[in-house]
């Protein structure tokens, strides 16, 4: 510790301008030299449940505990979280088309790919009927599925929704488990889904790689999100045709229907679908890495913000340009070394919130957000005085910091927060311009949000046109779920600095209102509210 004389001598020199105004380049750095931590090669891609994801979540907790955080998790900062794992063997399973007695094999990899899940059918032989995107929206006095005969039947559907309907409200009934519930009433009993090419973040040829990777599921029949479903495949649509040659219909007359925003037909496809799939089975334990920032106000101090961000990315699969280690340095490793210095610069100016920060860094968020639905099934502070929920992940910070794409902004009394930091930084804010993407559901802050909790997640913003934008589209073509998310890629360090700072501001206001966070009258999501 410096003098305190000495300290004070320095403080009358310097303008209060300059003492307030953070070293952007500084912080930059140290939030880098976290990532060169968890993006490095010895970490082989955090996998859930691996030897290299439990070097992480060690790494993070050690740093949560020089940070001055608090253990808040069942084994010190660890929770452990245990999975049901399923691997394809592809060798000896199969796929194929039957038209009038006549089968035609599906190439695995290249035409389709099979899901591997615990509980699925070994064999299966059943009709395809296409539903459009396979939605029921009450709200909208949308259902897709009114008047067809799906009993016993594989569902066809095209990924996406009806363009008049808002898009969390969409992106909500698209996840697998609302968009399963309102088929298998129906009484389908398995999918075939096929993405729209607009909306794939990822082309099939690399997306198609990751097919023989282990898929997970939480241990336990609650966490079940398809129950009844005994098949389930993806199909390239480049070669989507073939499913519907049969029909009246093509593939492209329905891309070009939903393209311009026109509702779908429904009908029978007048052709079989016959799969053999082999799984093979295990287990495996994984953690989440929970730290705690206790609250100074006696009577909010037993309420909480969660600061969060995923641990975990995807290993070592398939090579790509001779690399197989994905090594997840802005998917997530940016989020949690965001955590990390969002927790070292509340140490270094002895922040003291009055309500408690949580700072959560969970698994399985690859495997379909599972380490935050097990947090927030099995919460290690009381689910009902967590306020809200400010999620990092991914927020691609390729360029100067001159806007923010927030998901959820109009949703909760959390969109006012954050314009209000935001405009402080000099930021605009923006509400999501690509909700067919549907972000608001494909990251952990949708288990919150499921449980009531108001939350936010965010990506740098861009101009359309922009080369801002260029950069932040060639990225996910390029480096998305690749082996090049890894260290050696153009990031603006500062940037994330000025992100982060701006996620501890808004932490500190939502911590220090005399009100919590609630959602907004006109929010869909204001139902989840405990």
């Amino acid at each position: 510790m410096r003098p305190l004389f000495l300290l004070a001598t320095v403080v009358t020199l310097l303008p209060a301008a300059d003492l307030a105004k953070p070293d952007l380049a500084k912080e930059g750095d140290r939030w880098w030299s976290h990532i060169q931590v968890l993006a490095d090669d010895n970490m082989e891609g955090r996998n859930t449940g691996s030897p290299g994801h439990l070097r992480a979540a060690r790494f993070v907790a050690g740093e949560f505990e020089h940070a001055g955080l608090k253990p808040a998790g069942v084994n010190g900062y660890l929770q452990p979280v245990k999975f049901k794992v399923a691997q394809i063997d592809e060798e000896h399973s199969s796929l194929a088309l039957v038209r009038d007695g006549k089968v035609t094999p599906l190439k695995l990899g290249e035409d389709a790919n099979l899901a591997a899940r615990p509980g699925l059918a070994e064999k299966i032989d059943a009709e395809l009927v296409f539903c459009g995107y396979g939605l029921s929206i009450p709200e909208y006095k949308f259902n897709d599925l009114s008047g067809l005969d799906l009993k016993g039947k594989i569902a066809v559907y095209i990924g996406g929704g009806p363009s008049n309907v808002p898009g969390n409200l969409r992106s909500h009934y698209s996840t697998r488990a609302e968009r399963w519930k309102a088929l298998h009433a129906a009484g389908a009993i398995g999918i075939l889904a096929i993405a729209n090419p607009k909306n794939m973040d990822i082309p099939w040829s690399r997306a198609t790689l990751s097919r023989l990777n282990p898929t997970m599921e939480l241990e336990g029949e609650k966490f079940s999100d398809t129950p009844g479903e005994q098949f389930g495949a993806v199909m390239n649509p480049a070669h989507a045709e073939q499913v519907f040659a049969a029909s009246g219909h093509t593939f492209a007359e329905m891309l070009a229907l939903a393209d311009q925003g026109q509702p779908l037909p429904h009908f029978p496809l007048h052709i079989r679908l016959r799969s053999t799939e082999h799984v093979k089975l295990s287990e495996v334990e994984s953690q989440n890495v929970i730290g705690l920032l206790p609250g100074s106000d006696p009577a909010l101090k037993n309420e909480y913000v969660v600061l969060g961000a995923h641990l975990d990315h995807l290993g070592v699969g398939a090579p790509i340009n001779g690399d197989r280690i994905y090594n997840g340095a802005m998917d997530d490793g940016s989020g949690i070394a965001s955590l990390i210095e969002i927790a070292d610069i509340a140490k270094q100016e002895n922040l003291r919130p009055r309500r408690s920060i949580l700072f959560v860094a969970v698994t399985g968020e690859e495997k379909g957000l599972l380490g935050s639905q097990y947090f927030t099934s099995a919460p290690t502070v009381p689910l009902k005085n967590i306020v809200a929920d400010i999620n990092m992940d991914m927020y691609l910070p390729l360029f100067p910091l001159k806007s923010l794409q927030v998901m959820g902004l109009d949703e909760s009394t959390l969109g006012a927060d954050i314009r209000a930091v935001a405009a402080k930084a000099g930021v605009e804010v923006r509400p999501d311009p690509e909700p067919q993407r549907n972000l608001f559901i494909r990251s952990d802050q949708y288990n919150f949000i499921r449980n009531g909790v108001p939350a936010l997640t965010f990506k740098f913003g861009y101009d359309k046109g922009s080369p801002e934008e260029k950069l932040a589209k060639d990225w996910l073509r390029e480096r998305y779920h690749a082996p090049s998310d890894d260290l050696n890629q153009p990031v603006n360090k500062p940037a994330a600095a000025a992100y982060n700072r701006i996620m501890l501001d808004l932490g500190m206001r939502v911590a220090d209102a005399s009100t919590r966070p609630h959602w907004n009258a006109s929010s869909f999501f204001k139902r989840f509210e405990k």
